[in-house]
Parts: structure tokens; sequence; C-alpha cells
């Protein structure tokens, strides 16, 4: 298609303005907006470009070679860098925020995330969701809105699987925008056991010196507590990454949004969650996942308190349980599950010896267990994850 270009006249000084037809377009669902059985297939599409998966690897902290090199990725069996598996996922929930959450007043947590194909660079990321269940508990007070996102590369195989938990107030008068229908005829290829699809690895020997010797399997003894050294300060760069991510709640990047809330949340815009939990997984993965071969995923994990910025984070991880996989993932290696906690404006070290054991505990059983909240801790997720042995 061919066609010529002429300069268009100005209109706007000769057109009159009129005021009786004003346009506020309002994104996002109010509670009564949801229902059972809903199936959300969200805007937009994200291809994964290999600087944007390396800047992200390293904006993180990310240490581990799989997300940095191609060459060492390769050597491993994949078919080139790995897309690191929290950008894979920050981008899937991000994706759904305009259907799901963009009317929230809390992402209540994170449950049984399943990573199930490499995602490399090049590869396009779209999402898509399912309403599991919505527990209304009155005009006046939030409710709960459990919900289930596939992502999906551009051949509609499933990379990822997750269930999230929002609190969502019901609209009580409010002005409602006109989101998209419920998609029921849509695939939803879910899966309550999933099949995990990997090439067949390698055990390459002459990468050693790409990693340090102090994280493979045989490391890793349940019981151990790693107090990672260093902090992480996060500066207005998350408003740039939040959009980055594809992120589209206000609460993340508008400051005038954000100062008309009232309680905890109000003031100062709050860090989208997904950054600051792929921050506190590059803080400990030089001490924990250098070695690894593939994030497993993740049972449940929790934001306990927000993060603005200017504030530091900082983590520990307790290792819970290691498994010895033999060759059933075609190379020695094995399983490692453990907690990571996250705090803020406090040094690990610090917390440890002010809080030890308490750290732990998961901050909503505290109350029945007649201990104290800690106001540093932001975050707490158990992660399961492959690790290769020593060669």
């Amino acid at each position: 298609m061919e066609k010529k270009v002429t300069p268009f006249p100005e209109l706007a000084p000769s057109t009159p303005i009129q005021t009786g037809e004003i346009i506020k377009k309002i994104y996002g669902r109010y509670l009564e907006e949801f229902q059972e059985g809903d199936l959300y297939l969200h805007p937009r599409e994200f291809t994964v470009d290999r600087s944007f998966a390396q800047e992200f690897a390293t904006v993180f902290m990310e240490a581990n070679p799989l997300f940095l090199s191609a060459p060492y990725a390769q050597a491993h069996g994949f078919a080139d860098m790995l897309v690191s598996p929290l950008q894979v996922f920050n981008i899937a929930l991000s994706l759904g925020v305009q259907n799901n959450s963009e009317k929230a007043l809390a992402n209540l947590g994170y449950y049984d995330a399943q990573f199930l194909l490499p995602v490399y660079p090049g590869d396009t990321l779209s999402a898509r969701t399912k309403v599991l269940k919505v527990n209304d508990k009155g005009a006046d007070k939030p409710g709960i809105v459990h919900v289930r996102t596939l992502c999906m590369n551009q051949k509609n195989e499933v990379v990822l699987q997750y269930e999230r938990k929002i609190m969502i107030y019901h609209s009580n008068g409010k002005p409602k925008g006109t989101p998209e229908p419920s998609a029921t005829s849509a695939s939803f290829p879910e899966s309550t056991t999933p099949s995990l699809k990997l090439p067949s690895l390698k055990f390459p020997t002459n990468f050693k010196n790409a990693t340090w010797s102090g994280t493979y399997f045989e490391n890793f003894k349940p019981g151990q507590i790693y107090v990672h050294q260093n902090g992480r300060t996060i500066t207005d760069e998350h408003f740039q990454w939040t959009y980055r991510m594809g992120n589209t709640h206000p609460l993340h990047y508008d400051r005038l949004y954000s100062a008309g809330i009232s309680g905890p949340m109000g003031g100062d815009p709050i860090v989208y969650g997904g950054l600051v939990f792929a921050w506190l997984f590059g803080l400990a993965s030089r001490d924990i996942s250098e070695n690894m071969l593939w994030e497993l995923g993740f049972t449940e994990g929790y934001h306990t308190a927000p993060s603005i910025s200017g504030d530091t984070v900082t983590c520990l991880t307790r290792i819970l349980e290691t498994k010895d996989a033999g060759n059933e993932y075609g190379i020695p290696a094995g399983e490692v599950q453990c907690q990571i906690i996250g705090l803020k404006n406090i040094k690990a070290n610090d917390a440890f010896d002010k809080y030890g054991e308490d750290l732990f505990y998961k901050e909503n059983d505290k109350k029945k267990m007649g201990k104290e909240k800690i106001s540093e801790k932001i975050f707490e997720l158990e992660r399961r994850i492959l690790i290769k042995k020593k060669p």
C-alpha cells in the first residue's frame, strides 16, 4: 500500500467546544462485577526481547547465569538464555490487573504457582484468568475474589499457572466502567496436575567458574537459615518498572491517586508487590539459586506490609526440605524447598538478632499464637527449586 501524504489543516480553533458529551473511562471491576466461572482474556501481549530479559535480570540482581548468559544456558540443554521466571510471573500478573485487580484494596496472596515451560527471548506472553470463587461479605465490607491465571506463549502453550486472592469492595454507588464481558467459550487449558516440560538437560563441566561452589544441591540442609547480607534501596525507578511489566493500577505510579486513599495504603505510591518479590529473590540468588536449573513454583506467599520509594529491602531464607532427585530430570540434581522472608529498613542480621524464629511464623497466625506482628516484615513465601549437584 502506498499513499501520498499531505499536511492536514488545524481544526481546533474553528471547531466549536461542546461540553455535552464528556467521556471518562473507568477500568477495573468492583466485587459485584465478578461471577464464579467468568473467563477474562486480558488485553495486550508482551514480546520479551533479549535486552528486556537481560535488563530485568540485572536490575533485579539475578545471579544465576541461565538468565544472563546464552552459552551457559545452551550448555545446560536450553535453546537460549532463559527469561527469568519472576519476569514471566510479573508480566502474567500485570496483564491481568485491568480485568482482575485495578479496583482492588489489596492483593491477599499467591498460591500454587507452577512454571511449566521455558520462556526464551523473542517469546510473546499473554494471560487469561478464570474466577474460581467470589466471597461476598456484604455491601459494607470488602469481599475476596479467588482467581486462577494462565500465562501462555505465542504457540498457545501454558508456561505458568498460578492462583491469587484479591480483596475488593462493592462499588456502593461509585461510577463503574464497562469491562469486556466474560469470554466463557474461550479456551482455558488449566490442569490440577500440569506437566513440566523441559528440554534434555545437560551437565557441562566447562562452566564451573561461572558460579561459586557453595550453592550446589549438596550444600543445602533442612534447618539452615541464610541471612542474606545485602539490601536493595528502591528508588522512583519502580514507577517505570510497574508499567514495563504491564501493571495498570494507579496506586503504583500516580501520586494524586495514592494521596487520595485513606489508611496504610494512602500517601506515596506503593511499590508494585511483584517488583518487591523479584528484588527479594535477587538478593537471595547468590546464596540460594545461583546453580538452580528450574524454578518449580511457589506454594503460597503474602505481602504483609507495603513498600514505598526510599525503602531498603532485605531478606532471609530458611531451608525446609531437600529431596535428592537422582537423574529424574536427566542430570544429577535435587529439589530444595525454602521459605523466603522479606524485610524493609532493617538489616537482615539485625532483624534476626531482634526477632529470631518469630520472623518465620506467618503474620496472620501470630494473633492466635499470642505474638506481635513484625512491622518491618513485608513478605513471606515458600518456593521449591531444582538445583544441580556438584560436577
